[in-house]
């Protein structure tokens, strides 16, 4: 008797939770359509400083656009190394919004040609992007 009330519960657990999905589904296509995930779209990933003198501080902005069809964030923006120091808004950016990721270089100790990456982190399907400066340092 305990397994047929066992497997009617189940049963009524499935119907239900299957009716709850197609009412999803049926909202999302009276709404217009499943909204697409956010995409970044960088102007630029690579950016080249030029020769500097040693101890100089330089900064360059990446700008990007929001192309995807969800509001952008920004989770996190981690450099190579501590001479470069990358900042971002924590805000969303909504669809067709730009924005922009500043890096700032610290030339101070570095001589000759240096190469640094920043990780950027999303909520795009793709998670990581990689943004890169250079700069020959001069003594």
């Amino acid at each position: 008797m305990s397994g047929k009330i066992v497997s009617i519960m189940v049963t009524l657990s499935l119907l239900i939770a299957g009716c709850g999905n197609a009412q999803n589904q049926q909202d999302q296509q009276q709404s217009g359509k499943e909204s697409a995930p956010a995409k970044i779209d960088f102007e630029q990933v690579f950016y080249d400083f030029g020769d500097l003198k040693q101890g100089e501080q330089v900064s360059f902005v990446f700008e990007f656009t929001n192309t995807g069809g969800s509001p952008l964030l920004i989770k996190d923006a981690a450099a190579s190394c501590g001479c470069t120091v990358p900042s971002f808004t924590k805000d969303p950016i909504a669809p067709g919004e730009e924005g922009g990721i500043e890096v700032i270089f610290d030339s101070s100790g570095r001589r000759g040609n240096q190469y640094k990456t920043v990780i950027v982190q999303t909520n795009t399907p793709r998670k990581d992007i990689r943004l890169t400066i250079k700069a020959n340092v001069l003594v």
